[in-house]
This record gives C-alpha cells, sequence and structure tokens, in this order.
C-alpha cells in the first residue's frame, strides 16, 4: 500500500499552494522547530481512567469502536459534559464505562445500534435538538463498523488489524472502505484526502498496545497530523498559521464553518503541510520525529489554558472530526 497517504500530503500541499483564507508563515518554520518541548513527544500514552485498556481483543473493539464515532467538535459545545471534561473525554469515558459495565459491543450489535441507544450510553439530553442529531450521526457510523467488520471480517475486531499485516498505511485504507473514515473534501475540483479518523485508530493502537501486538505497526512515519479543528488552532495561536480578517472574526463569532467550504478545507490542509515542514526542519537538524509525535504534542498543548482562552477555534460539524 506504499503511497496511498502520499494522496493526503500531495492534496493538502496543492491547497497550500492556492489557499486564499489561511496562509502559512513559512518564514517562521525554522524557529518554531526549535522551541518545541521534544521530549513531551516521545512519552504519549492513553489515559486507563478514560480508555478501556489491558483487555487484549476487547480493547481493539474499544478503540475501533470510539475512534468511529471520535467526532463531532462541532457540536460539543451543545454536549452534556461530564465535570472537567472536554467533549472528547466525555465520550470516552461514557464508552469505557459501558465496556466495563456490560463488555465490549459485537458487531452485530453495534451494526443494530440506534440514536435512542447512544443518546443513553452518552447521557444526553434527547430534548437537544444539535445533540440528537450528532446521536443520529454515531448511530450510523456504529453501523456502519458492524456490518462492516460482520461482512469482510466475520465479526472479529482483530481481523481488521491483522489484515493490515502490520501496516499503519494499510490499516487506514482497510477503514477507509467506510464512509464516516473516508475522509476526503474536494477544493475547486481537487480530491483533497485527511483520513483523519482512520490515521488516528493506527496511532491509537499503538499507543495503546504500547507498539506490540494489535499495536505493531512498522510504517507509523507514513502517517500525517490528524487533521481536525485544535491542531490548527494552536498553530494559529503560535502565528505559524495566518488566518484572514474574514475567517477570523466569522470564528471568534462563534460561526459553524461548513464543512468541505474552502476555508474549512485550508485550515485543515495548510495545518498538515506547515506539520510536514517542522517534521522535515527538526529531521535536518538531527531530529528523529514523526508527523505522529507532533500532532501529540500540539494537541496536548491545546489543553492548556493559554490555547483554549486565546481565541475560539473553528467549529465544523462533520463525521470526520
Amino acid at each position: 500500500m506504499a503511497g496511498f497517504l502520499d494522496q493526503v500530503r500531495t492534496g493538502c500541499r496543492k491547497v497550500v499552494e492556492q489557499s486564499s483564507h489561511v496562509k502559512i508563515n513559512f518564514d517562521g518554520i525554522s524557529a518554531y522547530a526549535g522551541t518545541l518541548p521534544l521530549e513531551q513527544m516521545f512519552l504519549p500514552e492513553l489515559d486507563p481512567v478514560h480508555h478501556y485498556l489491558g483487555h487484549g481483543e476487547d480493547t481493539t473493539a474499544f478503540l475501533l469502536t470510539l475512534d468511529t464515532i471520535n467526532f463531532g467538535s462541532g457540536y460539543f459545545p451543545h454536549l452534556r459534559k461530564r465535570p472537567g471534561m472536554s467533549g472528547y473525554f466525555t465520550i470516552a469515558s461514557s464508552l469505557c464505562d459501558h465496556f466495563r459495565e456490560h463488555g465490549p459491543f459485537s458487531a452485530r450489535e453495534l451494526a443494530e445500534a440506534t440514536p435512542d441507544q447512544c443518546t443513553r450510553i452518552f447521557h444526553q439530553d434527547p430534548d437537544n435538538v444539535v445533540v440528537s442529531e450528532l446521536m443520529r450521526l454515531f448511530a450510523r457510523a456504529l453501523n456502519d463498523l458492524g456490518r462492516y467488520v460482520s461482512e469482510r471480517f466475520n465479526g472479529s475486531f482483530s481481523a481488521v488489524v491483522d489484515a493490515a499485516e502490520g501496516s499503519a498505511e494499510k490499516f487506514v485504507k482497510l477503514l477507509t472502505a467506510m464512509p464516516c473514515f473516508n475522509d476526503i473534501e474536494v477544493y475547486d475540483g481537487l480530491l483533497v484526502p485527511f483520513f483523519k479518523r482512520a490515521q488516528l485508530t493506527a496511532a491509537d493502537l499503538s499507543l495503546a498496545f504500547r507498539g506490540e501486538g494489535p499495536g505493531r505497526f512498522y510504517d507509523l512515519d507514513r502517517l500525517t497530523i490528524f487533521a481536525d479543528n485544535l491542531v490548527p488552532h494552536v498553530l494559529r495561536v503560535d502565528r505559524i498559521l495566518i488566518y484572514d480578517e474574514t475567517l477570523v472574526s466569522r470564528i471568534d463569532r462563534g460561526e459553524i464553518i461548513p464543512s468541505g467550504c474552502h476555508e474549512e478545507v485550508e485550515i485543515r490542509a495548510n495545518a498538515v503541510h506547515a506539520v510536514e515542514l517542522v517534521v522535515q526542519e527538526l529531521r535536518r537538524t538531527g531530529h528523529s520525529v514523526k508527523a505522529m509525535d507532533l500532532d501529540y504534542l500540539l494537541w496536548n498543548r491545546g489543553q492548556q489554558p493559554h490555547y483554549k482562552e486565546a481565541h475560539p477555534r473553528h467549529r465544523t460539524r462533520t463525521v470526520f472530526y
């Protein structure tokens, strides 16, 4: 499957060349790379409080299930969150609790999941119209996963991983057979793939199993960053991405940026390409890093109050992040 993820890099680079709403501060890349705390990149781990870890095949099922519904950032301002938790950790914790109390969902159960079940599992308000839409999208994504695992892999979540034969790139392609993972946008007639959650699933498996068993992939360096709305926000606050004033005003007043519009594609594509440039600069200066490492560093940086309070991040209602 060599070259599959080159589509992401090539598509994003072409968007960068044409961008009018978002620009990269190319002159700042070298200095920025030199300021990054690289010691924070190499010790990422999934939080066992919020993730169902240490359960072998059931952990594989948990991660595939979680990353299938690891979207909704544009809906999260309306989500009923657990105290002190973000939208992501609210969803992850609720799913983890369900696994602990009832065990993993079978592929058949996922294929038959309903929005009402999702509303109950994630403890949401059934009368909240915006969140109800998200629960319908969750159910649809879980249905797709259940059918895919049932029909292609005889109901075995581990078999999905085994089919990748140790290649993260091949694993990503396997997941993109499902619509909610097939993260491709169109920009002036150009197909621009991001495959955010499919790539993240490979990375999460690697972290959860510490690079062994289902988490052993020999080509994690092939992954790009996981293009969402937080890493671009961090790069914007750090002055590596520059948004035009009109886009800034729309984001600052909480306007939803439509999925697939020029602005939204440019935000994601410029973030992917900017991090690729930072990776190249770090490698040039003797540091062995992967885009995946930088994604974790920047995502965790985005949890700091400075980044949460400096400016709002953009919000898009999509199944891709």
